[in-house]
């Protein structure tokens, strides 16, 4: 087999499981948080310049949007730091808004299930199916965006569109598998951004918009490294559940101080100190993976393994929920604490356990602001900037 091109080589960015490698590439960041990530976000570079590639480490909460936030501000002022300050909440902003309307995760669970049951019986689905998550399409660019994000769990976010509209209306292949095939290889897989960004991008979040990847779009902001001929011209309808009416934001279970409690980690959110603090008799404290939650097919290895050594930084993740009721027993625990758990995988994995799950103050003051479209949310970053 020939070698690649070297200008189709895998990018060599790596994403090491620690907290103080995620503090590493804040700080290393937060100096180019201003007017030059305004300038450059857009281009998607091998050597990801340009970017904070901070998201594997804020989707896990190894970092908080808080404490990044707050050292970008230390850096720059609110105006020239806008459009980094506004990828940030954008992720608050889809956490959200599927708080709010929690059954669309749901839809997207079936609508995956009767794709992937539709690829085991039709051929050649399963075919197209097989070469665009082997990138071997034939369409160079996106070929590439497979290869990397198998290699990497990482993908530039402008990327992200070009593929999911190269996967849906040049392909034509069911737009949840392509979230699904994201959930499983990307280091920052997120029930919310990913699904919703996929939903946006198929023209079913927004109804009657949708993103139509260009050629001259994706020769400009990669440089000149791709010039694709072959893209579709003409989004067509995609067929998926509408948005349903959204009902109340969530709020936190009732805490007894007077019971013995112990603290359960998950893949969600693993800086728990702000929850600790807050549970006076607390007895021991656990961490449970659900990674293998996040699809029916296997996730890709590194993303489960950055998933444990993450969270084994804590302490030796379980496995299980009769694991959880098992590490209760043992330890006299009579109510078992946790950060809240988003809609997603791990909330699908762990229902069943009762947990006191308390919402974050900053999730608390946002995602009830996410009712319509991310402009008027974004109206209220200024106010909830003053409250951090």
């Amino acid at each position: 087999m020939r070698a690649a091109p070297q200008h189709l080589r895998l990018m060599t960015l790596s994403f090491p499981p620690t907290r103080a490698a995620a503090l590493t590439r804040l700080h290393a960041f937060a100096p180019g948080a201003g007017r030059a990530y305004a300038r450059d976000r857009n281009f998607d570079r091998p050597d990801a310049a340009g970017v904070s590639a901070l998201s594997p480490y804020i989707r896990h909460r190894m970092l908080t949007e808080p404490e990044v936030l707050a050292s970008v501000r230390e850096n720059h002022s609110d105006a020239d730091a806008e459009k980094f300050i506004q990828e940030v909440f954008w992720r608050t902003y889809w956490k959200g808004w599927l708080e709010l309307r929690p059954s669309v995760w749901d839809d997207y669970v079936v609508e995956r299930d009767q794709a992937w049951n539709d690829v085991q019986t039709q051929s050649g689905l399963r075919t197209a199916w097989e070469d665009a998550c082997l990138g071997r399409t034939g369409i160079e660019c996106f070929d590439h965006w497979a290869q990397d994000l198998a290699a990497t769990g990482y993908l530039h976010n402008h990327s992200r569109m070009w593929f999911a509209s190269i996967w849906i209306f040049t392909l034509r292949l069911p737009w949840s598998l392509g979230a699904d095939f994201f959930l499983r290889h990307l280091l920052d897989g997120d029930a919310a951004s990913n699904t919703l960004s996929w939903r946006w991008v198929a023209g079913l979040q927004t109804i009657g918009k949708t993103y139509l990847a260009r050629p001259d779009n994706i020769t400009k902001y990669t440089g000149g490294r791709f010039r694709p001929k072959e893209l579709a011209t003409h989004a067509f309808p995609v067929d998926g559940t509408p948005p349903r009416a959204r009902g109340p934001a969530p709020t936190s279970s009732t805490l007894d101080p007077a019971k013995r409690t112990g603290l359960l980690i998950t893949e969600d959110d693993m800086s728990t100190d702000w929850l600790a603090q807050r549970l006076p008799n607390l007895i021991a404290t656990e961490t449970v993976q659900t990674t293998e939650y996040r699809s029916p097919l296997a996730p890709a290895p590194n993303v489960i393994q950055f998933v444990e050594q993450a969270l084994s930084e804590i302490a030796a993740p379980l496995a299980t929920t009769e694991q959880v009721r098992e590490w209760a027993t043992a330890n006299g625990i009579e109510q078992i604490a946790t950060p809240y758990i988003p809609v997603g995988p791990t909330r699908d994995a762990l229902g069943g356990l009762p947990l006191v799950q308390i919402i974050r103050p900053y999730d608390n003051a946002a995602w009830p602001h996410a009712t319509h479209g991310f402009f008027r949310f974004k109206d209220k970053i200024p106010k909830l900037l003053s409250q951090l």
